[in-house]
């Protein structure tokens, strides 16, 4: 949680908006997980996010479902995905940013307990910043909240166009670290242009808090980041990279990750 506050602290100063591309750990497979985590940093990124992948991820849309599939079918687990992260922790100057399912925090490393705690002291141990459980609602966040924040990581929370402002204002007081505006009603996915009325719902919620707002869900472009980034205070990118590195192969991956995230650098 220390990290994520001076990163955005840093970059408040600096006038600059967060960089957060998403990879999914384990595709193409564990052994590059690590050295992408490391080429997205040298290639600008000020948050990464990494998702450990879950059979049954509801948030999610094709592209970011398949690339799940994918790192499953190649033995990625929570613990390996964890255990990628740790192998590079020591070379990471920028947060890292998990985001997984309820289930695989609950059963974490055969959990009997149910609780959170497991996965989280892991996920601290292996360098993690902080976590994003998309359904978990923030109804019901308020263990993972408590237990997140025992063990020194944030606790991120989703707000979307359709919350209504109590509702935006519980998240804004559950989330550490920053809020997760998704700016569509839908799943994660490339979309063609932003919404009409994104500007206006980002503009909602930074009246209610001042933790920092990043938007995800749909945005793909450079233009498209740097429209987000003039409302926000950072922009996620999760699909459209996940696909660029899907094309690229295995032996293309960084290089693929690198170049296309070098050119998000350059208008966020």
């Amino acid at each position: 949680m220390k990290r994520l506050r001076a990163a955005f602290n840093r970059l408040q100063a600096g006038r600059r908006k967060a960089l957060m591309p998403f990879i999914m750990g384990g595709d193409p497979d564990l052994s590059t997980t690590g050295p992408l985590l490391l080429a997205l940093q040298e290639a600008g990124a000020d948050i990464i996010e990494v998702g450990i992948p879950f059979s049954d991820p509801l948030a999610d849309g094709p592209v970011i479902q398949a690339s799940a599939g994918r790192a499953l079918a190649k033995g990625a687990t929570p613990e390996r995905v964890l255990a990628a992260i740790a192998s590079v922790k020591r070379r990471l100057r920028v947060p890292v940013v998990c985001l997984t399912y309820w289930n695989p925090v609950i059963q974490f490393h055969r959990n009997s307990t149910l609780t959170p705690e497991p996965f989280l002291r892991a996920a601290a141990a292996a360098g993690v910043s902080g976590v994003i459980v998309p359904d978990l609602p923030v109804e019901e966040g308020a263990a993972l909240a408590r237990s997140a924040a025992r063990a020194g990581l944030a606790a991120v929370f989703l707000a979307s166009p359709t919350s209504p402002p109590q509702r935006l204002r519980m998240i804004a007081r559950a989330s550490s670290g920053f809020i997760y505006y998704v700016s569509v009603t839908g799943t994660t996915g490339v979309r063609r242009q932003l919404p009409s009325g994104l500007s206006h719902g980002v503009r909602q919620l930074k009246l209610l808090t001042t933790k920092p707002v990043c938007v995800g869900f749909g945005i793909s472009t450079p233009s498209q980041a740097r429209a987000v980034a003039r409302i926000s205070d950072g922009v996620i990118i999760g699909s459209a990279l996940i696909d660029a590195i899907h094309r690229a192969g295995r032996r293309g991956a960084v290089r693929q990750a690198r170049a296309f995230v070098s050119k998000l650098r350059e208008v966020v």
